[in-house]
């Protein structure tokens, strides 16, 4: 089993601070759930523009949170001074996304120094009920800022 050496103790805030900057991330308006050592919850709700077809999230939108997700999962075990950037992903689409909201959830599947690969599973949320509408897997390159 895998433990995660946490050498960034305030990992949390930079993630915020760094992801929540960009304009992608501001464009879409989500706000962080659950950010712990490996793993990330994003939430995003429902928006019209954001929508297409009846109020079905958009592939596009599912994408990016699936990138967002993952690649902040990654980066909760980077050390200061350091980011990763998306060299590759792949989402597969598997239900339509229409709710109230969808949940991405990142995970780190294989941590690396200088290459690291997380994936997300995303959730359209209606009520209580969470109906998986896609997966990714994300390839990220770790790079030293400096």
């Amino acid at each position: 089993m895998q433990t995660w050496q946490i050498s960034n103790p305030d990992y949390a805030a930079a993630i915020e601070a760094v992801v929540l900057t960009m304009p992608a991330a501001r464009h879409l308006g989500f706000e962080f759930g659950k950010i712990a050592p490996g793993e990330v919850e994003i939430v995003q709700p429902h928006r019209a523009e954001l929508t297409e077809h009846n109020g079905y999230f958009q592939g596009g939108v599912l994408g990016s949170l699936a990138d967002f997700a993952a690649g902040s999962a990654a980066g909760t075990l980077l050390q200061p001074g350091w980011v990763n950037m998306t060299i590759d992903y792949t989402v597969k689409i598997l239900a339509p996304a229409k709710g109230e909201q969808v949940l991405a959830r990142g995970r780190v599947v294989k941590p690396g120094a200088l290459i690291t690969i997380a994936a997300a599973d995303l959730y359209s949320l209606e009520g209580e009920a969470e109906i998986l509408c896609a997966t990714a897997l994300v390839t990220m390159r770790n790079v030293k800022l400096g």
